[in-house]
């Protein structure tokens, strides 16, 4: 596995959950939101670049990871409002009035509803291939499901048991996803994603992704936030993303009143990964 000794690891419990992330650099303070299947791992090529400028904290966020996972009802502990409220209290516990994001996938999703939330703790956004509320029912339109199957799949209550039953099928998940979703499809080595199997072998973890999902679903329609998101944001998109369609950012001035598109040609879903020279040069640009 790669040497994630040398990272700056701290923990804070905030709302009640003990969450670990990686901090390192100073200045303006800069949050790096993971997705699904991710941690805080997902932004090893972009922490310490990032971090000559700014000061940088990447969360797991709750049921991730080396965080704790909360043994609550999907829709009581991992909705979209909870993850927003728990970055929230992080901003708070590490003393920042106002926060950078960046996000993707679901990291994107939380990102949104914390600037539309508490908006005054948001700064500026950066987000990557967002899902937001103007992709509509597309997810599963076909010939889309073939793509979209694994959300369905998360819904069932024996999901994790059979993605968890060993480290094997652990890897053979989570390596489908990382590897599939990316324009490169070797953009992670091996030692890295023996480090997303160690992370999604910690005890609960597998479930705690899968709860996301389940709270989504079961949350649907219960939104009170405002429904846009008026920060100033950069939206970096791939053209090689399988699971959310370049074609899908129609839609973005709905949400996003604000908002810049670039799209980013021959990078796939994990951008920050398989282009970090370029994505971490479009951060720096925009946040300074």
């Amino acid at each position: 596995m790669a040497d994630t000794r040398t990272w700056n690891h701290q923990h804070a419990e905030v709302n009640g959950v003990k969450l670990h992330y990686v901090r390192e650099g100073g200045g303006t303070p800069l949050f790096l939101i993971h997705g699904w299947p991710g941690f805080w791992f997902e932004w090893n090529q972009n922490i310490r670049p990032l971090s000559e400028r700014f000061d940088v904290v990447a969360p797991d966020m709750r049921g991730f990871a080396y965080s704790e996972k909360p043994d609550l009802a999907p829709e009581v502990g991992y909705s979209d409002a909870v993850m927003a409220d728990d970055l929230a209290a992080l901003i708070a516990k590490l003393g920042f009035s106002k926060v950078h994001v960046v996000a993707h996938d679901f990291g994107a999703v939380w990102a949104q509803r914390l600037a539309r939330r508490r908006p005054e703790l948001v700064d500026k956004l950066v987000l990557f291939n967002p899902p937001y509320p103007g992709i509509g029912g597309r997810w599963f339109e076909m010939p889309q499901p073939f793509e979209s199957w694994y959300m369905i799949f998360h819904q069932q209550p024996w999901a994790e048991e059979i993605v968890g039953a060993n480290r094997s099928t652990i890897e053979t998940y989570v390596r489908h996803f990382l590897r599939h979703w990316s324009h490169d499809t070797d953009v992670f080595p091996d030692d890295e994603i023996a480090e997303f199997v160690e992370a999604y072998a910690q005890p609960g973890a597998i479930r705690g992704g899968f709860n996301c999902y389940r709270a989504t679903f079961r949350t649907a329609g219960q939104d009170q936030d405002p429904p846009q998101v008026g920060q100033e944001t950069l939206v970096l998109w791939g053209d090689s993303d399988p699971i959310l369609k370049f074609e899908w950012s129609d839609n973005l001035g709905q949400t996003f009143t604000n908002h810049t598109l670039k799209k980013m040609e021959g990078a796939g879903h994990f951008m920050q990964r398989e282009m970090p020279e370029r994505v971490n040069q479009e951060i720096i640009d925009f946040l300074t």
